[in-house]
C-alpha cells in the first residue's frame, strides 16, 4: 500500500540505502588496502608542519612533546614554510625545540621561505637545511601603525580618550607619536632584537657579533644564507629526512609519522576516505576534468 502511494519516496529510500553501504564499503577498502589507519612498526622519523604566520604556538609544542615521548621516533624534521609572525610564538616553540634537542635529533627543513620568526624557530635545531633559493634572514624587528588623525579631520570625527598613565595610549592612531613615545617604542625592538640575535647564536652555536653583523633585516637566499653559517646543508624535503634518519640511527628507508589529526566524526571519515580512495585509484583523473594552476 504504502509502495504504491509513494513509489518515488520508496525508490529515493532505496537509493540511499545502497549509497550507505557504498559508502562503507568504501571506507572499509581504504582501511584494508591503503593502510591509512594502520601504522607500519619500526622506527621512524616525526614530521612536524610550520605553515603560514606564526600566531600560536601550542599546536607545534604539543607535537614536539608526542614525538618526544614516543620510542618509535628516533628524529624529527621541523618543515617551515612560513614568513615569520608574533615574537611571543616563535619564541615558545624555539624553546620547545632547545629542549627537544637534548633528547632527540631535531633538523629544520625550509621551504619556499622561512624568515624573521620562521628563521628564529630553525635556529633551535641541532641542523638546518634548505633549498639554494629558499628565502631566509630577515632578522630583525618591526612595529607600525597608520595614522589617521588627518582623515578623520577630513570627515569631522575627533577622538576622546580618558587614561589611566601617560603611555596607555601608545601608538593610537588618531594623534602624531611623541618623541618620549617613539623612544620607548624603539627600546623595546631594540631589546626583542637582542633576544633574536642572542637565541641565534645559541641555537647555531655562532658569536653574537657575528649574528649581528648581519640581522638588520635583510633577506638571504638558502645558498646565501649557507656561506654565512645561518644554513647547515642545500637540500630538499627529503633530503632533511634522510639526514634525520641517518642522525637517528635508522638504516635503509627511512619512515616519516606526522602528528596525529583530529579525530573525525563517523560520517567526516567515511567521506575522506571515499574520497581519498577516489584520488588513490586515479578514478577523478579519470572521470572528471579538473583546472590546475602551476
Amino acid at each position: 500500500m504504502y509502495l504504491r502511494r509513494h513509489p518515488y519516496l520508496f525508490f529515493v529510500m532505496i537509493l540511499a540505502g545502497l549509497g550507505t553501504v557504498s559508502m562503507i564499503f568504501l571506507a572499509m577498502m581504504v582501511m584494508s588496502v591503503s593502510g591509512l589507519e594502520m601504522e607500519d612498526g619500526g622506527d621512524k622519523v616525526g614530521v612536524i608542519e610550520i605553515v603560514g604566520p606564526i600566531v600560536e604556538s601550542q599546536t607545534i609544542i604539543d607535537d614536539l612533546k608526542a614525538f618526544r615521548e614516543d620510542d618509535s621516533v628516533k628524529a624529527i624534521v621541523v618543515r617551515i614554510d612560513s614568513p615569520g609572525g608574533g615574537v611571543g610564538p616563535s619564541q615558545e616553540i624555539y624553546r620547545e625545540i632547545r629542549r627537544t634537542v637534548a633528547e632527540k635529533k631535531v633538523i629544520v627543513s625550509m621551504g619556499s621561505v622561512a624568515a624573521s620568526g620562521g628563521y628564529y624557530v630553525a635556529a633551535a635545531g641541532d641542523g638546518i637545511i634548505a633549498n639554494p633559493g629558499t628565502i631566509t634572514g630577515s632578522i630583525g624587528v618591526i612595529m607600525g601603525y597608520t595614522n589617521f588623525e588627518t582623515l578623520m579631520q577630513k570627515i569631522g570625527l575627533t577622538p576622546v580618550v580618558i587614561k589611566s598613565g601617560e603611555y596607555k595610549d601608545l601608538g593610537s592612531p588618531a594623534r602624531p607619536m611623541t618623541a618620549k613615545e617613539k623612544s620607548l617604542l624603539e627600546e623595546v625592538t631594540r631589546t626583542i632584537h637582542r633576544q633574536f640575535v642572542g637565541d641565534i647564536a645559541v641555537g647555531r652555536a655562532m658569536a653574537p657579533d657575528k649574528v649581528a653583523a648581519i640581522a638588520d633585516g635583510r633577506i638571504f637566499t638558502g645558498e646565501d644564507a649557507q656561506k654565512l653559517g645561518l644554513v647547515d646543508r642545500l637540500g630538499n624535503f627529503e633530503d632533511a629526512v634522510q639526514w634525520a634518519g641517518e642522525l637517528g640511527g635508522i638504516e635503509g628507508e627511512v619512515d616519516t609519522l606526522y602528528p596525529e589529526k583530529e579525530r573525525l566524526s563517523f560520517m567526516e571519515y567515511l567521506m575522506e576516505s571515499a574520497l581519498h580512495l577516489w584520488d588513490k585509484g586515479g578514478l577523478r583523473s579519470r572521470l572528471a576534468p579538473e583546472a590546475l594552476l602551476r
